[in-house]
């Protein structure tokens, strides 16, 4: 059971945005078609990969063991501001779900539109936004520095080779 639970310390970053590509696909058929109760189902999703990273999360899984493969070679990158960045999600998608409950779609329909604009960010632009306030939350002493040494000295980060 201990190793069901647990975020892992790097996560490949191409598995990440997949990930985030399915939170865009499931949040804009939410939106469209007005099943408000997907929020619910993204809450879950979330709160599994908060609690274990992708090992028990169905979208976690396809990603690494489907998906991220079939993008090259992996970018492996600090796990702790991504598990940050899931947790924003899961903050998100409840309190969208809970608004949903209490018979206020227009709150939903507002949070899931900025849910999805940031996870189209992540899956279509690379750029985590969760993982930005996480840098910001060290630099500013929220968060110690020793929680994710790449994220505290940039300079640590491996730049890949430009494509031909």
């Amino acid at each position: 059971m201990r190793s069901l639970i647990g975020f892992p310390a790097v996560v490949n970053e191409k598995a990440a945005r997949a990930v985030a590509a399915m939170v865009v696909l499931v949040t804009a058929v939410a939106l469209a078609t007005g099943w408000l109760w997907l929020s619910a189902v993204l809450a879950v999703g979330f709160a599994l990969r908060v609690a274990s990273g992708p090992r028990v999360d169905p979208f976690g899984q396809l990603a690494t063991k489907v998906l991220a493969p079939r993008l090259g070679a992996a970018r492996m990158v600090s796990g702790a501001p991504k598990r940050f960045a899931q947790g924003v999600g899961l903050a998100f998608t409840t309190a969208a779900t809970v608004a949903w409950v209490l018979g206020t779609p227009v709150v939903t329909i507002g949070l899931l539109a900025v849910l999805l604009g940031f996870a189209a960010l992540e899956a279509f632009v690379g750029f985590c936004a969760g993982c930005f306030v996480f840098g910001q939350l060290m630099r500013v002493g929220l968060v110690s520095d020793d929680t994710c040494v790449e994220c505290a000295d940039i300079t640590l980060r491996r730049r890949e080779p430009a494509a031909a």
